[in-house]
């Protein structure tokens, strides 16, 4: 039998301490700009579009060919309804590499999810910011309109996706994901101003409310992005990933 490898948990744990303070100060900088749009349009009489919002909201109206919308309307609805859950629950599962967890990963990464909903749904009653005219709608929509919240979904899953594929992809396919869920996740939010449902600060606010949650997610987690062939630790014991990346290390052998 072998001698166990050390040098790759010690590089691992290393990695995480250097990671940690980037992760604190990207949560940090997105919260920062997040608060301030949320105060420039709370500042705003009637919370009323900001300059920016008026002008591609034009355009986006202006710019409507029927085979576009219809385009826009597909790319739109995959941001929504069961299939958010339906991909972080896949991410989960091609995290792990044992059945329990693989398990533990998609409950992991359904637990984040969901609990970054329940955030921007508070945050929207908080700010209870009016969606645009309604005669401007390509699409059904309801609900106030900041932050967007297909923009955020799709978001917080493109995040979960690209946790999953750095944690079990190898270099080359874990790019390629991250590119199409990146794309997928501004292509939903782009639509939601093409549509005519959101003002463009709805959805850039979606966006750093994603990102900051993300970061915060992946710091107080201790979370690495490692691939499946390289040895790390997991901490932050108190939280379902960890607890997962852990189970699935554990039971291929790894530490």
């Amino acid at each position: 039998m072998s001698a166990p490898d050390t040098a790759g948990p010690v590089r691992g744990a290393r990695r995480a301490r250097r990671l940690l303070p980037g992760r604190l100060w990207v949560a940090a900088v997105c919260a920062a700009l997040f608060a301030a749009l949320v105060i420039t349009v709370l500042a705003a009489n009637g919370k009323r579009p900001l300059p920016g919002d008026r002008a591609l909201h034009a355009w986006a109206l202006a710019h409507r060919p029927d085979a576009v919308v219809a385009a826009a309307r597909m790319l739109t609805d995959s941001g929504t309804g069961v299939w958010p859950y339906l991909l972080a629950a896949l991410a989960g599962t091609l995290a792990g590499r044992s059945p329990r967890g693989r398990a533990v990963s998609a409950v992991a990464a359904l637990a984040v999810l969901l609990l970054g909903q329940g955030l921007r749904q508070a945050l929207m009653l908080a700010v209870a910011r009016p969606r645009p005219p309604h005669a401007d709608w390509a699409t059904h929509a309801s609900g106030f309109s900041m932050p967007s919240g297909h923009s955020t979904t799709s978001a917080l899953v493109a995040g979960l996706v690209c946790w999953a594929a750095a944690h079990s992809a190898r270099r080359m396919l874990r790019w390629c994901v991250w590119g199409l869920a990146l794309l997928w996740a501004a292509g939903i939010g782009l639509t939601r101003i093409y549509l005519g449902v959101h003002w463009p600060s709805d959805v850039i606010a979606g966006w750093l409310l994603a990102a900051a949650y993300l970061a915060a997610t992946a710091a107080v987690t201790g979370w690495v992005p490692v691939g499946r062939h390289e040895a790390a630790p997991a901490t932050g014991r108190g939280s379902l990933i960890a607890a997962g990346v852990s189970e699935c290390r554990r039971t291929n052998g790894c530490v």
